[in-house]
């Protein structure tokens, strides 16, 4: 079994961050956020620097598209492109999975306003040309990766935090006082759909990804190249895995008996699971709130409480439950490396 960790990560040095994290996620490094560099750096940053086609700007209430990029983009933008400039110097010598999180197309919508104020989500127009916009972006992204570092097998994350909420009709309104309506489920599953296709289709290869049942053939590593991850509750995992993800990364401490049942069922379908067995809640910032011991067993409890053969039990891959930005870098380093005992532990218990 696997460990990785999520997304956000603290410090300003992002060599520095590439090189812990390539030492404490061996199986699975990945490009890590560093938002104390500034708002251009964060997660919604970042999905700006992606947008294809489209403009914004920071304003006082947050991201705003305009007509033409404004500072605060070219700047995310800058930032990515030298992230990735660092990151093709760290990776030289390494070969196998590697992944990177991007903004997900409703956090995105929920999160930036229109040209005319409120937010993109309250718009159908507005709300799929910022989705297609995201998914072409990130279609380039892949390529330009492809190009930089053929060596790598991609694994592109979207961070789908706000999810849920804009499923239940729950994002407030710019005045506060009242709520966006929901979107429908088709529309939905439409937009996740576009960034999965958009991946699927840059790199050869990528569509022979192994969604579709237990039993295909891997393809590399044998990592599915699409996650979706998002930390609050009532993630609808049967409509990501049928808008294509191969893998669905959670907080454990958000699931209730429901989900653990689609869950089951979804990793009997195909569908790879990220264990959020750390918590990075308010309070438990020490990154030592649980020993691998702990953790390993609130994995173990979950394999067999949904009654997992091994083979399946081994499509779940242990995390924090969130992003890392929160700690300071000494317990950042703890929780991964905590991710990564408890993932030798459960290999060497289903094992017996």
């Amino acid at each position: 079994m696997r460990s990785t960790g999520i997304g956000s990560f603290p410090g300003v040095d992002l060599a520095e961050a590439l090189k812990i994290n390539f030492a404490e996620c061996p199986e699975l490094p990945y490009l890590p956020e560093l938002p104390a560099r500034g708002v251009a750096s964060g997660m919604i940053g970042r999905g700006i620097a992606a947008l294809s086609g489209l403009s914004a700007d920071l304003q006082p209430a947050g991201w705003r598209l305009t007509d033409a990029p404004g500072r605060d983009q070219l700047r995310a933008r800058a930032t990515l492109r030298d992230d990735l400039d660092q990151l093709e110097e760290a990776v030289q010598d390494y070969t196998g999975p590697f992944k990177i999180a991007i903004c997900g197309p409703w956090t995105l919508a929920a999160s930036v306003e229109r040209p005319r104020g409120d937010r993109a989500l309250a718009d159908h127009g507005a709300r799929r040309d910022l989705g297609q916009s995201l998914a072409e972006g990130i279609g380039q992204l892949v390529v330009d990766l492809g190009r930089r570092l053929p060596q790598l097998e991609l694994i592109i994350q979207l961070d789908e935090p706000l999810l849920p909420t804009v499923l239940a009709g729950e994002v407030p309104t710019a005045s506060g006082f009242s709520r966006h309506r929901k979107v429908d489920l088709p529309e939905l599953s439409e937009r996740l759909t576009d960034v999965v296709d958009s991946i699927m289709g840059t790199l050869p290869g990528l569509a022979a990804e192994p969604v579709e049942g237990p039993d295909l053939p891997p393809v590399g590593s044998g990592l599915p190249r699409t996650w979706l991850h998002c930390c609050a509750p009532g993630v609808p995992v049967k409509l990501i895995k049928d808008a294509g993800f191969g893998a669905v990364a959670l907080d454990l401490d958000q699931l209730g008996t429901r989900d653990w049942d689609l869950i089951g069922q979804a990793m009997t379908d195909g569908l790879w699971f990220g264990a959020g067995g750390l918590s990075t809640a308010t309070g438990d910032s020490t990154g030592r709130q649980w020993s691998p011991d702990q953790i390993a067993q609130r994995v173990l409890r979950a394999t067999r409480t949904l009654g997992l053969e091994p083979d399946v039990a081994g499509r779940m891959i242990i995390t924090p439950a969130c992003g890392l930005a929160r700690f300071d870098q000494r317990s950042a380093v703890t929780a991964l490396r905590a991710v990564r005992k408890a993932a030798d532990i459960v290999t060497d218990q289903l094992a017996d």
